[in-house]
């Protein structure tokens, strides 16, 4: 799922010239006991947006509005 979560957010950040950034829970004791039942999980300005599986369009109108 984390492929997927990546090809998703690549591409439309990408595509709205969005940066964002990849982080592995698994190096941070803080995120790994906050997130590890949601992973992957995506954040949009510090606030969680989804978990699980990313769907293109709504992440796309989260980084518009």
């Amino acid at each position: 799922m984390c492929d997927d979560a990546r090809e998703v957010i690549a591409g439309v950040c990408g595509e709205l010239g969005v940066a964002w950034e990849e982080k592995d829970i698994t190096r941070d004791e803080a995120l790994h006991k906050e997130y590890w039942e949601q992973i992957p999980v995506v954040l949009v300005d510090g606030e969680q947006h989804t978990f699980w599986r990313v769907d293109e369009g709504r992440l796309r109108r989260e980084l518009q509005g």
